[in-house]
């Protein structure tokens, strides 16, 4: 009897817990403080599921009635924070024989990285073309230099490993817009279709807790406004999940298409009592863009790396091709 009782109260809170935080969600469309909440759909939904199979299960009458209710309405309300990224539609895909393809690397490799030499033999072994990384230490960025990863220095430990041919662009970021900005890096490569080149802008946005982190999304999105949209491509560790309203609002802004779906990256690691244990990825919050000018090859997670996040595999392919150069030009002699 005090068994049934206890887990009929875990029930209820499951139910409260999944309602209450479904509804805070549901807030952030005009609250950033609120829309830390909706960061945490899942767990909503999970606690409502839960209350809503023991409401079906072992309630009756007015107990089954009321908890039933409050699950069906926790489900609604943080399951609607969760549909827009499950079925919003993404971009044509191309075919894995697709020509002019690249292969990206994000990878938030943690300033507590365990095993930097097999994070460096794991990055090497996928042949990728760029790796942008987040929270660099020295060990795995000498081990990818070993490894021939041309290397290029971004702000507050974000970098940007290449083996694609680096061609020179000029920058110049406004002297009030550094104070704003996130963690970044950026480089522009030799496109490999020959076309015009390409940009990667790495970067690390702090967690949406932090105070005026509007501030630094809105800067970002400034920065990315100095380059052409058609081929950029923009990879980081957001601390944003999908359901996030804050990051719906950036996909928007940025005006590139977001290429990662709903894949949890966080935690993969946690450190209890000085312990580093595994632990099971919940949150999407590395997300990688790319304009129009690339398709989709595929998108993937990779494995636990001694990281406290996993890293993203991205494929992509040019459809858009170089343009045809006059003859008598100096590029098209």
């Amino acid at each position: 009897m005090m068994l049934r009782a206890g887990v009929r109260a875990v029930a209820f809170a499951g139910a409260g817990v999944g309602l209450v935080g479904g509804l805070l969600g549901q807030g952030g469309r005009f609250s950033p403080r609120l829309d830390v909440a909706s960061h945490f759909a899942p767990f909503w939904l999970f606690g409502a599921l839960l209350a809503g199979v023991w409401a079906l299960a072992a309630e009756r009458d007015g107990p089954r009635r009321v908890l039933l209710g409050m699950a069906v309405l926790g489900i609604l309300a943080s399951g609607a924070l969760m549909e827009p990224e499950l079925t919003r539609p993404l971009p044509p895909r191309a075919t894995v024989d697709a020509p002019f393809r690249l292969r990206l690397i994000q990878f938030n490799t943690w300033d507590a990285l365990a095993d930097p030499i097999g994070a460096a033999d794991w990055i090497a072994s996928e042949r990728p073309d760029v790796v942008t990384v987040e929270e660099e230490t020295e060990p795995l960025r000498q081990a990818l230099v070993r490894r021939g990863f041309q290397y290029s220095r971004g702000m507050a430990g974000v970098a940007i490993f290449s083996r694609q041919r680096r061609t020179y662009s000029p920058f110049m970021v406004p002297g009030p817009a550094w104070r704003t900005l996130p963690g970044f890096a950026r480089a522009t490569f030799a496109s490999p279709d020959g076309g015009a080149p390409f940009s990667v802008v790495a970067a690390h946005l702090t967690w949406p807790t932090v105070a005026d982190t509007w501030g630094e999304r809105r800067a970002l999105a400034s920065l990315l406004d100095r380059y052409p949209r058609d081929r950029l491509i923009v990879a980081g560790d957001f601390n944003l999940t999908p359901w996030s309203f804050a990051l719906r609002s950036l996909d928007g802004r940025f005006g590139l298409e977001r290429r990662d779906r709903a894949i949890s990256t966080w935690p993969a690691r946690q450190a209890v009592g000085g312990t580093l244990i595994a632990a099971p990825a919940v949150l999407p919050i590395d997300h990688v863009y790319a304009g129009s000018a690339w398709r989709t090859v595929s998108v993937r997670r990779g494995p636990r790396l001694g990281s406290d996040h996993y890293p993203l595999v991205v494929d992509l392919a040019l459809t858009v091709p170089a343009p045809i150069l006059p003859a008598g030009s100096p590029a098209g002699r």
